[in-house]
């Protein structure tokens, strides 16, 4: 794990010593929390849903904004094949530097955490439900990456990446809304539990009720694992081509 560590610390500092991660976090926190208090003071309810009901939308574009240059410039300016020279496994550098820019998605959702305690003050809210849902956050963060890095992987062009991921993750977002699953009523009827069960919004929805179901973690974990596996045979193929 020392090689993993050694490209998480060089792809973290990365992130720190040029723009990229403190936009990414203000940005994220200004548009949450604009968000949010627009309509909390409204609805005079110690709650934090509004919150977390815009969380998948916003990750549906601010995600894939930080996973599209995780291997996409590594393609395009030829530093991958200098990286992959070096005495390191393939899985080695793909965790490494997945799990730097998962760090900076979490620090911003860490960041998003006195909005809770704005609401503790004002209110009574239920804590449990507030904890689960930051936990669904980061799991939801952490799929969403994985499919950005694995759509990172295939091109050269940031651009690229960035819309291809946004059209896949919105499309696992929608799939399992009543208005997708409204439209698959009579013969597709069948295929009904299975649209809700793709739906990447329905699991995150569930976890942030504070019910912690096996079902939804095993979910995240097969759609953070699978792209990641996906990722390391793509950069073996490329090395090999």
């Amino acid at each position: 794990m020392r090689q993993v560590l050694a490209i998480y610390r060089k792809e973290l500092r990365l992130y720190f010593d040029s723009p990229i991660a403190y936009i990414f976090i203000i940005v994220f926190l200004a548009i949450t929390s604009w968000l949010f208090f627009r309509t909390f003071f409204l609805i005079r309810v110690s709650s934090m849903r509004s919150f977390f009901t815009i969380i998948p939308w916003l990750c549906m574009f601010f995600i894939p904004a930080v996973s599209m240059r995780l291997w996409a410039e590594e393609r395009k300016t030829g530093s991958n094949e200098l990286l992959m020279s070096l005495p390191l496994q393939e899985w080695e550098v793909v965790l490494g530097k997945y799990l730097a820019a998962l760090t900076v998605y979490v620090v911003a959702i860490i960041l998003t955490t006195p909005l809770a305690i704005v609401v503790g003050a004002l209110g009574s809210p239920e804590w449990g439900v507030i904890v689960g849902s930051y936990l669904g956050c980061i799991f939801l963060g952490a799929a969403i990456l994985a499919i950005g890095t694995f759509i990172s992987s295939l091109t050269s062009n940031q651009i690229v990446a960035f819309i291809v991921s946004v059209i896949i993750v919105a499309g696992l977002t929608i799939v399992g809304q009543p208005l997708v699953t409204m439209f698959l009523q009579g013969p597709l009827i069948v295929l009904v539990p299975y649209a809700e069960w793709l739906g990447l919004a329905n699991h995150f929805s569930s976890i942030s009720r504070g019910v912690i179901d096996s079902r939804d973690i095993i979910y995240y974990i097969l759609l953070t694992t699978l792209p990641l596996y996906l990722t390391v045979k793509s950069i073996q193929a490329s090395k090999v081509g």
